[in-house]
């Protein structure tokens, strides 16, 4: 398929301002975690869609920069915070590096916290539940990856799907706000809360995928949210660029910098790395386009390269009813 106009704007790269704010910081955790302060909402919270349930943290502050700038130069509060373990869930890890911000700020009140109905029970979870000023705010917090396939003219959002075909952003935010947000009412939750809660409210990070010409604008999307590009193999040769790195998941938040020793992909080596890949594992890969800067490889843009069937499978799961139409 002829897709000319494959990438959006470089113009409108978010990694390039990234850059600019926080080249400094060179450590993964502390970049990720500027990442989630600093990152486009990607949800707009002023857009009536919402009802003013979306959260929103605000512009990053001087003290915070100087906070973060503290972590770059002496990681050890952050890594104690994050422990030992390796994260294999991308959203425990965020939410690990947002409990630290919160903690930090003064204004953690609980985190995780479980309620149960009975003992085998349980009925959900409050992600955050903050302190402001004599207010008690239950936020849930989500990071979220979404390819968009089709059409979203109505401003629906079931045509943004998750790169494994597992969910879509529309049954995601309708899942918080029906079942997480309304966990404060629940019986079982009354005992454990301090107060009642004032205001419940969904935080969202993310980067959405776009597979072809300029950025839709859809109700409901905060206009200057991160954002790729989508592709198969056979497709990439439209995507520009002389050097490429394999991301992780666990290093899809913030923009990917690596001292320059750690070595990047020719274009004829990343294409036999993904045909060999999509043999074998025929799962979405995400790509960063990188270049040199100084003794850094520094991210330009990133991009998901999916099995050469992911949209007909995104069909057949709609189909199937395993994702909604």
């Amino acid at each position: 398929m002829d897709m000319p106009d494959l990438l959006p704007p470089v113009s409108a790269s978010f990694q390039a301002g990234f850059e600019q704010r926080w080249g400094h910081l060179t450590r993964p955790h502390v970049r990720a975690l500027a990442w989630l302060l600093d990152a486009p909402d990607l949800l707009d919270p002023s857009s009536p869609h919402w009802q003013g349930r979306i959260a929103s943290l605000g512009p990053v502050s001087a003290a915070t920069a100087d906070w973060l700038a503290a972590l770059e130069h002496d990681p050890a509060p952050l890594d104690a915070a994050l422990g030992g373990r390796f994260y294999s869930r991308l959203g425990l890890y965020a939410e690990k590096l947002m409990a630290f911000y919160f903690a930090g700020q003064g204004v953690l009140v609980a985190h995780g916290l479980q309620v149960r109905a009975a003992r085998n029970d349980t009925v959900g979870e409050f992600d955050f539940l903050l302190r402001d000023g004599d207010r008690l705010l239950h936020w849930e917090f989500a990071t979220k990856f979404y390819l968009l396939d089709g059409a979203d003219d109505q401003g629906r959002f079931n045509t943004l799907i998750g790169p494994n075909l597992a969910d879509t952003l529309g049954a995601k935010m309708r899942k918080i706000f029906d079942r997480q947000l309304t966990l404060a009412w629940h019986p079982a939750a009354q005992p454990l809360l301090p107060q009642p809660v004032d205001a419940a409210q969904a935080l969202v990070k993310g980067w959405l995928f776009y597979p072809a010409g300029d950025l839709p604008t859809v109700d409901g999307i905060s206009a200057p949210h991160c954002h790729g590009f989508w592709c198969t193999v056979e497709q990439f040769d439209v995507v520009p660029g002389e050097r490429f790195v394999l991301m992780p998941r666990l290093h899809w938040l913030a923009p990917h910098k690596a001292p320059l020793i750690t070595g990047a992909l020719d274009r004829a080596e990343l294409l036999a790395l993904l045909s060999d890949q999509m043999l074998s594992v025929a799962a979405p890969v995400m790509v960063g386009v990188v270049e040199q800067q100084g003794d850094w490889l520094v991210e330009t843009q990133r991009g998901f390269v999916v099995p050469p069937d992911w949209r007909a499978q995104a069909a057949a799961r709609r189909e199937s009813g395993a994702l909604p139409a």
